[in-house]
């Protein structure tokens, strides 16, 4: 474990497994978790020789909680200055929801020189918002809904979420996991409120459709047709735009949540990606 600080002062704590010489993953966590969230795909990647680093973003986990700056373009700036500090090269760099809009303006900002392969995995690209030129989108109503829900009780929130549409446990059927439902709350209140509060339109209203024009690398798409959270026909089917270069696995019913729930498959289909 380190940290560093970027260019405005804000210290980000970052994860550094496996062996240093390794080929380097980088993943960036969902809203509002933490690095935490992906120790299950960090494990299973250091245990296979790859160096894996992982970041909390500003205002969420152990990093800073500043006051602003809590958007798409301040986190991809932040992922830079992980990636300038560390000298980073060839990285494999994978974005788990909100996590794959940070990607992306990633790669919208500061290009792809020092990138080997993207994967996207039940990410926000290409606009979760809908618009008259984006009809798949979720209405603004239900970023509305979740900012009020934050102000009146975000640790309830975060409990309806996890217990409900985040992992599937409100399907037919479903096995909760109320580990699970504690963890996500838990780490979801270690986020400061304003970053949590504000991180609702960062990853709701960012548009990266242009971003994604500039994924030149291998890329990987992962999303479970039964998200309820970020839905895929809005999202990772999308991913098609991205060419040739992009492989698209959607897994039968998984939810939002497949890092945890589906994790076996994923994690084989990451080192299937990363060997291939």
């Amino acid at each position: 474990m380190g940290s560093i600080t970027t260019r405005d002062g804000i210290t980000l704590h970052y994860q550094d497994w496996g062996p240093c010489a390794g080929p380097v993953v980088l993943l960036s966590h969902g809203w509002p978790l933490n690095a935490d969230s992906l120790e299950s795909q960090a494990l299973h990647l250091a245990q296979r020789g790859f160096r894996v680093v992982a970041h909390d973003r500003r205002g969420h986990g152990r990093s800073c909680q500043p006051w602003d700056g809590h958007d798409m373009d301040h986190y991809a700036d932040d992922l830079a200055a992980l990636v300038e500090a560390l000298d980073l090269r060839g990285i494999s760099l994978f974005g788990v929801s909100a996590g794959g809009g940070e990607v992306a303006r990633y790669v919208g900002r500061h290009g792809t020189a020092r990138i080997a392969r993207l994967g996207l995995i039940a990410a926000v690209t290409p606009l979760l918002l809908r618009m008259p030129d984006n009809p798949r989108g979720l209405p603004m109503a239900a970023f509305d809904a979740l900012r009020a829900a934050s102000l009146d009780n975000r640790a309830q929130l975060y409990s309806d979420l996890a217990s409900g549409p985040f992992y599937g446990f409100n399907r037919a059927g479903a096995a909760a996991s109320q580990a699970l439902i504690d963890r996500f709350v838990l780490q979801g209140l270690q986020a400061g409120h304003k970053a949590a509060y504000d991180g609702i339109a960062a990853f709701g209203q960012t548009d990266f459709r242009r971003d994604l024009v500039h994924f030149d690398r291998p890329t990987l798409v992962l999303h479970g047709d039964d998200d309820q959270m970020v839905p895929v026909d809005g999202a990772s089917r999308a991913a098609e735009a991205l060419g040739p270069q992009a492989v698209l696995r959607v897994y039968a019913g998984a939810p939002h949540g497949l890092t945890e729930t589906h994790k076996q498959r994923l994690n084989q289909d990451m080192l299937a990606f990363l060997q291939g």
